[in-house]
């Protein structure tokens, strides 16, 4: 079949120009192995893998998800085998919760991750809905995900995850940098909770279905507590605030909002929105993406 991989993919990839290049041979490879009758890819897709709304020989609808090694579909299968459909899309084609398996990866592990799944509605996000009855919405969903890891999972949890990311805030340095530091170490001396999170959670990754109005796609699970899992949640359509005259007001009492709607500690909630904003606003600036870097960044000084 004919094959373009979505120009967003590539500038994201750039790097990865093997596995990208190996693309078009996965892509047909997965589809003939399946016995798939492919519709169309959607675009402008993601940064991390390519989905393609497909037919299985059923005729029925579903999406495939293609990701490059990097990308660690295992621990995806691992989270939608947990949730096994509540508030997330379905995984179609097996899975147990474990992470060590072959299942759903190409005939090269090299050649990345294979996940069959539910198809939803990818043109329809919570980000179509307004504001107040998108984040209802989002707050409805993302407590279904809330649930107990499975037994010897080997998730990466957000102490783990959170360490990685604070490399790059030393190497940094700044007021703001420091601040989200500091921040880190007095939440971590203390975790209420360890409940498996979507750990990307935002409105751009809940769409429209037809099992449920709502569920939740591209988890990058981690295990953790509530309040790191709203912190990505409460810096959402960060642009629409930084435009308004009174956007940091808004976004403290957005904080306060998501905190008292999902009985998160108010204060926990906004110590991780402010090591999340800082942090992804470091990491877009290293990349060139200056513009989502400033308001990220802009956003955590509100805070």
């Amino acid at each position: 079949m004919a094959f373009e991989p979505p120009q967003r993919l590539v500038r994201a990839l750039g790097g990865d120009g093997g596995w990208l290049g190996r693309l078009p041979g996965i892509v047909t490879e997965a589809v003939d192995r399946r016995k798939l009758d492919v519709e169309r890819i959607v675009s402008p897709g993601g940064r991390s893998s390519v989905v393609l709304l497909v037919r299985q020989p059923d005729g029925t609808p579903a999406a495939l998800k293609l990701t490059p090694p990097a990308a660690a579909a295992d621990r995806e299968r691992a989270a939608l085998a947990a949730w096994s459909g509540g508030g997330a899309a379905r995984l179609l084609d097996g899975g147990t919760g474990g992470e060590t398996g072959d299942e759903g990866r190409g005939p090269d592990a090299g050649d990345g991750g294979e996940l069959l799944l539910e198809r939803l509605h990818p043109e329809v996000s919570l980000r179509s809905l307004p504001e107040a009855k998108a984040l209802l919405e989002a707050a409805g969903t993302v407590r279904r995900l809330w649930v107990e890891p499975p037994p010897g999972h080997r998730f990466e949890t957000v102490a783990a995850r959170t360490a990685r990311q604070s490399e790059a805030l030393r190497a940094a340095g700044g007021p703001l940098a420091g601040a989200a530091l500091a921040a880190r170490e007095e939440l971590l001396a203390e975790e209420p909770e360890a409940l498996l999170l979507h750990g990307n959670f935002r409105q751009g990754k809940v769409l429209a279905g037809d099992r449920a109005p709502w569920l939740a796609v591209g988890p990058e699970p981690v295990v953790g507590e509530r309040a790191y899992e709203l912190a990505r949640l409460a810096r959402d359509r960060v642009e629409d605030l930084i435009a308004a005259a009174a956007g940091a007001a808004a976004a403290r009492r957005r904080v306060k909002r998501l905190a008292d709607s999902l009985d998160v500690d108010r204060d926990r909630l906004r110590g991780w929105t402010l090591f999340r904003a800082v942090e992804s606003g470091t990491r877009a600036l290293a990349e060139g993406r200056r513009t989502e870097a400033e308001h990220a960044l802009e956003f955590a000084g509100w805070l």
